[in-house]
């Protein structure tokens, strides 16, 4: 996880972005892994209850996805961005024959529409998703308008107000930072369009 606004991050949208989120990283240490998929064990049968089985959206929920899974004993599926070009053409990778309930893991949510489409994809193929568990979420309006949409809950280990709370109290960040932080969840947009224009402090 890096917070950087004065030298923002640009994601495949094109927009600017003061922090970069890379939850992959997490699988190379043991500890961390096991306590990631502990969480989300938890998180999963606490909030929705064990269902018949586990959907990872790829790529960064399907290792996640799967040490749930396994943990769990339940059949693992995983959600392409799009259907593949070859074959038989499938979005949804794996026996859907092996369970009805299905309970999505991802690993990052911003705006919500990459995890939304994995969501449909399964609806199309007539999976009853209970609800949606990720590592981390940005908590932007735009995804809870979309996931309201959808009619879909999603329950996150951590989000953005956990983060930057401990990133001042690491000394990661300044109070200035934080100002700049803070506006850019408000509305990404704008605070992307100014640091396009070369806007060094930018505020709310």
């Amino acid at each position: 996880m890096r917070l950087e606004p004065q030298k923002p991050f640009t994601w495949a949208s094109g927009l600017k972005s003061p922090i970069y989120c890379d939850n992959r990283k997490t699988l190379s240490h043991p500890v961390v892994r096991t306590y990631i998929r502990q969480q989300l064990v938890e998180a999963i049968t606490n909030e929705f209850g064990k269902p018949e089985m586990i959907a990872g959206v790829a790529t960064g929920g399907i290792a996640h996805g799967v040490l749930a899974a396994q943990e769990m004993g339940l059949p693992f599926v995983y959600v392409r961005s799009s259907a593949k070009g070859h074959g038989l053409q499938n979005m949804v990778e794996g026996d859907l024959t092996q369970g009805h309930s299905v309970v999505v893991v991802e690993d990052l949510v911003s705006t919500g529409k990459s995890s939304l489409q994995a969501v449909a994809a399964l609806r199309e193929a007539e999976c009853n998703v209970k609800g949606m568990v990720s590592i981390f979420t940005y908590r932007l309006k735009e995804a809870a308008d979309a996931f309201a949409n959808a009619k879909l809950r999603l329950f996150a280990l951590t989000d953005y107000n956990v983060l930057l709370k401990q990133a001042i109290a690491d000394n990661y960040i300044t109070e200035k930072d934080l100002q700049s932080l803070n506006a850019w969840r408000e509305d990404p947009a704008r605070w992307s369009a100014m640091a396009n224009a070369g806007q060094k402090n930018i505020k709310a």
